[in-house]
Order: structure tokens, then sequence, then C-alpha cells
């Protein structure tokens, strides 16, 4: 099935969380955690937890996250852990990894596995959709 949604970012706030080991590169390494909140066929809260090497300026740079989704598919309740990343080269989303993670599901979507992908509209609208099966 396929479930989608808009998103808001709700927080963003930086850390100050650095490797033991630091290495100097040409972009920065930052965390970050976030909370988001989810309004359609996917709707709850989650709170990320985000890694990027990017540059505030040129818009250029890679993130991971690892995000935990509490609320509902399709109306079904319950929770789940998915991960996500992406490039960008300023204007574009490229290199596009996206899985839910499978034996993290509760309530209702105990079970969940699949997969999705995340887009922002020329409006700014962000869209978020679960591909995914419950068994």
């Amino acid at each position: 099935m396929r479930a989608t949604a808009t998103f808001t970012v709700k927080a963003f706030v930086p850390t100050e969380l650095k490797p033991e080991l630091e290495v100097s590169t040409a972009l920065p390494v930052g965390v970050a955690r976030m909370e988001k909140t989810f309004e359609g066929e996917a709707a709850g809260r989650s709170a990320t937890l985000f890694t990027a090497a990017f540059d505030q300026v040129t818009g250029v740079g890679t993130y991971v996250a690892m995000e935990s989704f509490e609320g509902s598919l399709h109306g079904r309740e319950g929770a789940f852990n998915f991960a996500h990343s992406a490039t960008t080269s300023g204007g574009d989303r490229t290199a596009e990894f996206f899985t839910i993670v499978p034996s993290s599901g509760t309530g209702e979507l105990a079970g969940i596995t699949g997969a999705g992908g995340m887009a922002v509209d020329g409006d700014g609208t962000h869209r978020i959709w679960f591909d995914y099966e419950i068994g």
C-alpha cells in the first residue's frame, strides 16, 4: 500500500555532538534533532536524528536521517522507524535512499516493512510517501 502525506518541520535544533576523532573536510558535518508533524494518509509526528555534511551558502551536501514516527497509516495506529538520505547540488535531490526499519513497528503497524520517498514542491510543500506492507 502507499500512504501519502505532507509534513512540516516543527523544530530543528543543532547539537554540539562531534566525533571524538575530528577530521577537517571542505564541508562541515553537523548533527541536529528534528520534530515533524504529518497530515494525510500518514498522520502523526516524528522525532529525527539528522546528520549532514552541508554548505549553507551553496545548498550543496548530503544528509542521513533516522526517524521515529508515531501516528497512523491509513488509520492503522502505531509507531515505527525509517531511515532516509539524499544529496543535493543546490536545487535537486539525488542518490536518494529511504527504508522502513524491519521489526520496528508497534501496535497496528507491527510487522511493517517497505520503502518510500520525499519531495519538496516548488512552493515549498514537503511531501512524503510510504510504500509498505504489514505482515
